[in-house]
């Protein structure tokens, strides 16, 4: 009796049977069975361990080649049928299979265009009228003080405050004290500095809200604009107050602080908020089409736009003028220098691709800054007569007061008749 064990054979495809896989075979005498040295079939005797095999003609190895050929491999044919079996089976399976990201659409700048134009129009009306209440309410109060001296006069002398004053606790003088100094410090402002003080505080509570947790979604909804948001019109006006970064916020209300005292004396309170306020909506839209055109659809926040549409229409008036770094007080530039290394700076970052400022913004502010003391103030502020009289008209029907003429930067801020 004999016990075969069948080794591993090489070759693919190979049969038991066919003729081309026996080359020889041995038979024993007591047996009729065929040993194939290439099938690799080997003998064994009992009795004489398993290690025992029938010599003679064979490979004294138990693992024999096989005496078929192995097919050429077809690499690209397998791969593809590998990937798509893994795709069937994974569709089989239930398993999404990753598809590549959609492509997405340039947003359309159309209503962002039309918001710029109407809210500059809408600023500059509205300075125009601000404008005319001011110089009313100055000459109100120039008469209202004039009648109550001429009836104080002689009613009331030193002793009568003397003793008021000592009517009043500690507390209350205390008070009074810090009151006056105050507005001792009030007073010795500048008209600019008095102007851009609400500026600074009203950017200094936009910082305050973004470290509040439950209103992150509002503050990136309405205080950062990006041409991809849904939400495109109101963030060019509202991300002109807002700053994440302290740093940012200090650096750029820093640079409106010094140039305020300039700008104001320049174009007057009203006329300079319109500028401001357009600057920055006006900058954002440049900063839109930039990104629109080049894909790069990111947020962006700050007022740098229009601080550097107030640096710019300084520095375009006043070209001789003298500048300095606050930490390098040694080193002096003039104000048209200055402007053209700012913008050739950000004219640089715009086409390098830089992204650590909103360069787009930034040139877009400047650009503005140059076109309004160039052609704008002519062309839109000193235009405001019509308005200012349809005001007049309806505020005061059937009168025919004082209405204010040109105001600060525009020829004079008396009243006309």
């Amino acid at each position: 009796m004999f016990i075969f064990q069948k080794t591993k054979c090489g070759g693919e495809g190979s049969k038991k049977d066919s003729p081309a896989s026996v080359s020889s075979s041995v038979h024993h005498p007591n047996c009729h069975f065929p040993i194939s040295p290439t099938c690799g079939l080997a003998a064994s005797i009992p009795g004489t361990g398993p290690s025992s095999s029938i010599m003679g003609g064979l490979n004294p190895y138990n693992q024999q080649r096989c005496g078929f050929r192995r097919e050429a491999k077809r690499p690209d044919i397998k791969k593809k049928n590998a990937t798509q079996e893994t795709n069937t089976s994974a569709t089989e399976a239930g398993t999404p299979v990753p598809q590549p990201p959609p492509r997405v659409p340039r947003p359309t700048l159309f209503t962002p265009l039309m918001f710029t134009v109407g809210f500059t129009g809408c600023s500059f009306g509205a300075a125009a009228i601000l404008q005319y209440e001011s110089l009313k309410s100055r000459l109100q109060t120039a008469k209202d003080e004039e009648n109550s001296e001429k009836g104080m006069q002689g009613t009331q002398d030193m002793a009568y405050w003397h003793n008021w004053w000592n009517q009043l606790s500690s507390f209350q003088r205390q008070l009074i004290l810090l009151v006056s100094m105050v507005d001792d410090f009030w007073n010795s402002l500048t008209e600019g500095q008095k102007t851009v003080t609400g500026i600074i505080a009203l950017n200094a509570a936009v910082l305050c809200c973004w470290r509040i947790p439950s209103m992150q979604r509002s503050m990136l909804k309405y205080f950062t604009s990006n041409p991809a948001s849904k939400t495109r019109c109101l963030p060019m006006a509202l991300s002109s107050f807002s700053h994440y970064s302290i740093i940012h916020m200090v650096a750029n209300m820093y640079v409106l602080w010094i140039f305020s005292s300039g700008i104001v004396s320049l174009l007057g309170k009203e006329q300079f908020l319109a500028v401001y306020l357009s600057a920055g909506v006006v900058s954002t839209m440049v900063s839109y089409t930039c990104k629109a055109a080049t894909g790069r659809l990111y947020p962006s926040l700050g007022a740098s736009g229009a601080v550097m549409a107030v640096l710019a229409a300084i520095c375009s008036k006043m070209p001789e003028a003298k500048l300095g770094i606050i930490f390098l007080p040694m080193v002096t530039f003039t104000a048209g220098t200055a402007l053209k290394a700012l913008v050739a700076i950000d004219t640089a970052g715009l086409l390098l691709g830089w992204r650590l400022f909103d360069h787009a913004a930034h040139l877009g502010g400047a650009l503005f800054g140059v076109w309004y003391v160039a052609y704008g103030h002519k062309l839109i502020w000193r235009k405001r007569e019509p308005l200012v009289k349809l005001w007049h008209d309806i505020r005061s029907p059937g009168s025919r007061g004082s209405r204010p003429g040109r105001g600060p930067g525009g020829g004079g801020g008396g009243p006309t008749s």
